[in-house]
């Protein structure tokens, strides 16, 4: 049994989300560059895990990276847990909802901000929350 908050079953998984999600947070997929709906989107409100609705990012901390994918600089306090990926040939750091363990991309140290991270996400990894 994991040890996350939320846990389903890979059907549970694949009835409640669409397949490009699924691919991404169950099977560490990545969407295409410059093709994900929250990229360029800098609404205020809060970005949750399409997978638990878990809270992981505040629009305050999204900026425009130019990296094709929605980047912030910082992520809510325990809302992501850090792996090591050694995937594709590459060293990197893969993030992932601390509540359901869902995929969400990976965080570097390219950031321009003054905490120097960049969080790379997939947007078919998110919803978003819209303040009122």
């Amino acid at each position: 049994m994991s040890s996350y908050k939320v846990n389903k079953t890979e059907e549970e998984w694949k009835k409640e989300l669409d397949p490009e999600s699924y691919r991404i947070l169950r099977n560490k997929g990545t969407e295409m560059p410059h093709s994900g709906k929250f990229n360029l989107h800098f609404d205020n409100g809060s970005y949750r895990c399409k997978g638990c609705g878990s809270e992981l990012f505040a629009s305050e901390m999204k900026f425009n990276s130019g990296c094709g994918w929605p980047s912030f600089d910082n992520a809510i306090e325990g809302s992501i847990e850090y792996q090591q990926d050694r995937s594709h040939g590459m060293i990197r750091t893969e993030i992932l909802c601390a509540s359901c363990g869902g995929h969400l991309g990976h965080i570097f140290n390219d950031g321009p901000t003054e905490t120097g991270l960049r969080y790379c996400v997939n947007s078919l990894s998110l919803d978003f929350n819209a303040d009122e």
